[in-house]
């Protein structure tokens, strides 16, 4: 390939969502409204549990760097596709189109992992509660945190590498509304399949272990609630399960369907709808479906509530 071609690319042309100026302001102001919950509710979930005295314990540490993860990698996201919504110039430099992959990956390969590691929380303090404490310890908890983060840079920094020495010697224009694996590939004219290996191999292989260590906690976790004899216990322990189970549910399927796919099989408009979910809408969820189903939240907030100050 011509490496003056391959080097000569200085900027993409982000497509965005859609050219329809009608459906355009509807998405706008339905997004605009849908950050700033992200925002709010995100910043929110993180400075209660940092302030409540109560929330210091290791599972709503975890629930922070969750709300800490869907913040950063939905800011990645986020402000720019609503300035590309209004605005002519829909560009985005090749290194900043790099550097928001990498942002997004970190924190979406994070997030997969911190799944996990809640699952596997939620499997000790179901099981055993009296050593809970001390299993979870916050040394172990802090190492368990640097360890997700960790993986989540290394992968995002192969990806991002592998992909942003590919040859796009064609069109600039990114048929997406922000710089995914996908598109990216399409507009490469050099061989993908080492990109294609690494997506398979390394990003499989942290979603296989974060499937893999979901599915044997909560086995753990249900033979542990079999073992409690009252009804109202068995209730309340898989109650604090159910949002962690809804979370993951609803985040793991749709990164499966977007990423884990034959390119042969990608459709530029269905997967925009995709990745609008698990970017904005999937953010917004989590501190929704975590506060609302959860009693010392709703306490928090209610204490909060009656400072004077407040």
């Amino acid at each position: 390939m011509d490496g003056e071609n391959c080097s000569s690319l200085t900027e993409f042309h982000l497509l965005g969502i859609t050219n329809n100026p009608v459906i355009k302001a509807a998405i706008f102001i339905m997004f605009q409204v849908v950050y700033v919950i992200i925002l709010v509710a995100n910043l929110g979930m993180i400075i209660l549990i940092r302030m409540d005295s109560q929330l210091q314990t290791p599972m709503y540490f975890f629930l922070s760097h969750l709300s800490f993860c869907d913040l950063c990698y939905s800011s990645a996201i986020g402000p720019k596709m609503l300035v590309d919504l209004l605005a002519k110039d829909k560009s985005i430099s090749f290194y900043g189109c790099a550097l928001q992959f990498f942002i997004f990956c970190v924190f979406a390969d994070s997030e997969c992992l911190l799944l996990a590691v809640m699952a596997f929380d939620r499997y000790k303090a179901i099981s055993n509660p009296l050593l809970y404490t001390v299993d979870m310890s916050s040394r172990v908890c802090s190492m368990l945190m640097a360890g997700v983060y960790l993986v989540g840079m290394v992968d995002a920094l192969i990806h991002t590498t592998l992909t942003f020495h590919l040859c796009f010697c064609g069109s600039n224009e990114i048929n997406h509304f922000f710089c995914d694996l996908p598109p990216l590939f399409l507009l490469s004219c050099s061989d993908i399949q080492v990109n294609e290996l690494a997506l398979f191999t390394v990003f499989g292989f942290i979603e296989l272990s974060t499937i893999s260590g979901v599915l044997v906690s909560y086995c753990y976790i249900i033979l542990s609630v079999l073992k409690i004899h009252s009804a109202e216990g068995r209730f309340k322990a898989f109650s604090t399960c159910t949002s962690h189970l809804m979370a993951v549910a609803v985040f793991q399927g749709t990164i499966l369907f977007m990423y884990f796919r034959p390119s042969s099989a990608y459709s530029p408009d269905q997967d925009k709808m995709t990745s609008l979910f698990y970017t904005l809408v999937i953010p917004m969820l989590n501190p929704l479906i975590y506060s609302l189903r959860n009693k010392d939240v709703k306490g928090a907030l209610e204490k909060l509530k009656n400072k004077r100050w407040f």
